[in-house]
């Protein structure tokens, strides 16, 4: 029987790239991989469903559970995770100091369903005492004008989002002090560390304290496929899962390799060894059981901030075949 044909829309992240250059294949499955940046390939499967398989926004692909068509089913595959306390920045005309100062503030969001902000959101609510609901969220492009919600919202009357003008950008608007802080994935290209600086400017001793108390390496992304495609070869699912897995596991092993870096950050093997010491050797887990917990709170915090109608379970998010796996 021949192999099925299937694209394959995803960023190029090192622990997929045995998938990109044949060095890993998933069986019966032929791939082809389109490399492209996460808003182009968010865009285009969640507007057309151009691609068979795809990287998605976590909140997106939630939200897309809520529709009566359900166009996607995913794996618990999570090619991005991201500590996001880096990502909230602050305009110097602010006054903000501490997070608690965000309370009745206007905040920018790209857009307020994204996965970064969702993260954020609930960080602040659960850690720092900023409700979701105590702020005013300023939706719209971060560089260009007029960005849209890929998803349309339906939110409750208690979260308020405004859209900014059609001229204007968060990143400017953050400058100029329209508005007060910016959650976002990207840095602004306004940010100088002075007139926009980050919330917690020595951010990574606070990122590895959360991890510590909590746990949780916040996921971003998830691997969707198109719910037609599934439900007609409901083996795909396990064999791209096996298959990602099998690619992380090479991004591991090269990693541990020392007798030359394999990155171009000069104490590369220095932050190996540290990340290893302090989040295990498999710092970056794949696979629902390891993830329960973190799953569980961003589907908590969707809820929460309105996105989700009802709060829905980990076992309603995956194919059921990647619960499990066979035995010897």
């Amino acid at each position: 029987m021949a192999n099925l044909n299937l694209t394959l829309g995803c960023w190029d992240y090192d622990r997929v790239q045995p998938l990109m250059d044949g060095r890993v294949r998933a069986k019966g499955i032929d791939l082809n991989f389109l490399n492209m940046i996460v808003e182009e390939t968010f865009f285009r499967m969640l507007r057309n469903r151009e691609f068979d398989v795809a990287e998605l926004s976590m909140s997106s692909y939630t939200m897309s559970l809520h529709r009566e068509d359900r166009p996607f089913v995913a794996i618990p595959v999570f090619p991005s995770r991201y500590f996001r306390h880096s990502c909230i920045y602050v305009s110097a005309k602010s006054g903000i100091q501490t997070p608690k100062d965000l309370t009745g503030k206007r905040i920018g969001v790209p857009e307020y369903q994204m996965t970064a902000p969702v993260w954020i959101r609930g960080i602040l609510q659960d850690h720092y005492d900023v409700p979701v609901d105590s702020v005013t969220y300023c939706s719209g492009g971060e560089e260009s004008p007029n960005r849209d919600e890929k998803v349309p919202l339906s939110l409750p009357n208690t979260i308020k989002v405004e859209r900014i003008g059609p001229e204007d950008t968060l990143a400017q608007m953050l400058a100029d002090g329209r508005i007060d802080a910016l959650h976002t994935a990207r840095k602004p290209s306004t940010y100088d560390g002075v007139k926009v600086r980050r919330l917690f400017p020595d951010h990574v001793p606070v990122e590895k304290a959360y991890y510590t108390d909590t746990g949780i390496f916040p996921i971003m992304h998830v691997i969707a496929i198109r719910r037609e495609l599934y439900e007609a070869n409901r083996w795909i699912a396990m064999n791209l899962f096996q298959a990602f897995r099998e690619a992380q596991q090479l991004c591991y092993e090269g990693l541990k390799e020392t007798a030359a870096l394999k990155g171009m950050l000069p104490w590369f093997n220095a932050h190996v060894e540290e990340t290893f010491a302090l989040m295990g050797e498999d710092f970056w887990p794949y696979g629902v059981g390891p993830n329960r917990h973190t799953l569980e709170t961003f589907l908590r915090y969707h809820h929460e901030q309105g996105l989700s109608p009802r709060r829905l379970a980990v076992e309603d998010m995956f194919a059921a075949e990647t619960f499990e796996e066979f035995v010897i």
